[in-house]
């Protein structure tokens, strides 16, 4: 049964091993304060106060108990995490943190592919954690979505690669993605429960170069479901305003308004066509 935060927890060395429900709260007023290596300035405000946040090592998300799905994942990237030998593998499984009716199971995506088109689809990509020998907890169906292949394979995929290429660079990346519902959905054939596929995707890489504001450089991006195979990522350049737009969530909150206006409202043509083109 779910317990609305009472007091805040304390993350033992950063990392969350447990789930609690966030309060809905788009003004930050009543926002908990979480610490949690995988937030920049913050982490996304405006979900559900029946999600459940879910913060292991290698990412954090927010859970939400109608869709099943989540509505944004976070995650950091540096060289470390991305370069290594860990023999990847695709073993899927429901997250042991949620009740069964809160999450799917690997039996609910039976015949999706076939009828739908769909991949299951991580949020926080299985190949960004060769470096860790946490890359299993990618796996768990709370950090899958219904994509479809043509996305998922064609320029969802390209755009991992390229948010990759800056961490084997040095850089080091947070990352924040999820869900869109602001078309037409669907559910998968074989579902036993109620779910939502989403319609669309969003995604926003950030770096900090230095240790002044002036060195934040953020790019965002939102895809249809549909979009084809060959799209090109940098025609689904957008703004940080623009994705909050069409999710109703709050980012980069712990800025000073100022700061985040000018950051989440413009977009760096140079740094992105270097990186995303």
């Amino acid at each position: 049964m779910k317990r609305f935060i009472t007091t805040l927890v304390m993350l033992v060395l950063g990392i969350g091993l447990l789930t609690v429900a966030v309060p809905h709260d788009t003004n930050n007023s009543t926002a908990p304060e979480i610490h949690c290596k995988h937030f920049f300035y913050g982490y996304p405000a405006g979900t559900s106060a029946t999600n459940d946040l879910i913060i292991r090592n290698i990412y954090a998300l927010s859970s939400n108990d109608e869709t099943k799905l989540a509505d944004w994942v976070a995650y950091r990237l540096d060289k470390e995490t991305v370069t290594g030998d860990v023999e990847t593998k695709r073993k899927w499984k429901a997250d042991p943190w949620l009740a069964g009716e809160e999450t799917l199971e690997p039996s609910d995506y039976k015949n999706a592919h076939s009828t739908l088109k769909t991949d299951r689809g991580h949020q926080a990509p299985l190949a960004s954690f060769k470096g860790t020998q946490h890359w299993a907890d990618t796996n768990y169906f709370s950090n899958i979505t219904p994509q479809k292949s043509a996305l998922n394979q064609g320029p969802w995929r390209i755009l991992e690669d390229k948010v990759r290429n800056l961490a084997k660079g040095g850089k080091v990346v947070y990352v924040t993605t999820g869900p869109l519902y602001d078309g037409n959905t669907t559910s998968m054939p074989e579902a036993d429960e109620p779910h939502k596929v989403p319609s669309g995707y969003w995604k926003i890489a950030i770096v900090q170069t230095g240790n002044t504001t002036d060195s934040i450089e953020t790019a965002s991006f939102i895809f249809d479901q549909d979009t084809p195979r060959n799209a090109k990522v940098i025609d689904h350049l957008t703004t940080i305003n623009a994705v909050e737009t069409r999710t109703g969530l709050n980012f980069l909150r712990e800025l000073p308004d100022h700061i985040e206006e000018s950051l989440e409202s413009r977009i760096n043509q140079t740094w992105t066509t270097v990186h995303f083109n």
